[in-house]
Parts: C-alpha cells; sequence; structure tokens
C-alpha cells in the first residue's frame, strides 16, 4: 500500500494527525491540476490556485464524507471538491454582477467551459447534476478532465476502464450537456 493510500485510511480511522501528513503529499499534484485550471480562467479573477487547492483540501479532509478507498478515488473526491468551488465562485459573481439573468450557452469546445462566464458554468453545473441521475461515472469522468485537469490514460485508471471508454464517455457527455443546455435556452 503506498503512504497516500495509508494515510487516507488512517484519515478513515479519525486519526486527525494524519491529515497534516497528506497534505505534503498530494499537495503539488492539487496544486498543478488547479493552477492548469486556473489558468484557463479570465485575468483578475479573486480565486487563485492556491486558495482552489487549500480549500479543496479543507473541504476533504475536514468533511463528514471521508471515505476514500485509494489515491485515485481521493483524487476523484478533490475534482468533485474543485468543481463545486468553481461552481460557488461562479454562482457568488453571478448574483453581484449579472443580476442573475441566464444567457445563451454554447458549449461547442467544452474544454473552454472554465473560462466560460459564470453563468455559462452555472448552467454546466445544472446539467452535470442532471446528467449524473443518469450517467453517474461519465459525470466524473468529465470533472475529472475538465475540473482536475487529468489525462484519458489518468482518467482510465481511476475510473478502471480502458482510454477508449474514457473517450466514448466523454463524446457522450459532451453530445448530452449540448443538447440539454441548448434545449433548456431554448425555452423562455
Amino acid at each position: 500500500m503506498n503512504e497516500v493510500t495509508r494515510i487516507i485510511n488512517a484519515i478513515e480511522q479519525g486519526d486527525k494527525g494524519a491529515a497534516e501528513k497528506l497534505l505534503p503529499l498530494v499537495y503539488e499534484e492539487l496544486r498543478i491540476l488547479a493552477a492548469q485550471k486556473m489558468a484557463q480562467e479570465k485575468p483578475g479573477q479573486t480565486l487563485q490556485a492556491t486558495a482552489l487547492v487549500h480549500e479543496a483540501y479543507l473541504r476533504l479532509v475536514e468533511g463528514e464524507d471521508q471515505h476514500w478507498n485509494s489515491r485515485g478515488h481521493f483524487f476523484k473526491a478533490a475534482a468533485e471538491a474543485m468543481r463545486r468551488i468553481l461552481v460557488e465562485n461562479a454562482r457568488r459573481k453571478k448574483r453581484l454582477k449579472r443580476g442573475g439573468h441566464r444567457k445563451k450557452v454554447s458549449i461547442d469546445n467544452v474544454d473552454l467551459v472554465i473560462d466560460a462566464p459564470p453563468d455559462d458554468l452555472v448552467a454546466l453545473d445544472e446539467a452535470l447534476t442532471r446528467l449524473d441521475k443518469e450517467k453517474p461515472t461519465m459525470v466524473k469522468a468529465i470533472e475529472l478532465q475538465y475540473f482536475a485537469g487529468l489525462t484519458l490514460g489518468q482518467i482510465s485508471e481511476i475510473l478502471g476502464v480502458s482510454e477508449r471508454t474514457v473517450s466514448s464517455y466523454l463524446a457522450y457527455a459532451r453530445a448530452w450537456l449540448y443538447r440539454d443546455m441548448a434545449e433548456r435556452n431554448a425555452k423562455p
């Protein structure tokens, strides 16, 4: 069992000191993932990569739901935490600056979705939540690629499926999200 998995197990057993040992082992990898995502944000963002890593990490180790069975599982949880933080930040900006009005969303290139205005990111999160009810594994694949910046190989390893299956999941999810968001934007 590698060191990260051992420490994750200790955290699950309630060892509060284990959380302090985990951060140095995963910090650099989490920081790189966060920096990749934040680099796609528009300049002048108030949320920085370091703050994103710290907030995600705190939510992971201080939260109630600390049931990770592997390093991959931990990073899946980290990707989901980063997604939630970015969405919360987008909602806050939307509320403060956008007046809550919806805009038409185009996700022809989902790779750039984090660079989207807050309205688009909130609409994407709502669509991902709907898709999660039908295809949760596909949503995990989207989160791992677009919110955590992982490669097809890394996602394949974490989800326990082939890279080709991951590609299929991502293609299906993109099409589903595009259709869902287009239909919702067409409604008055």
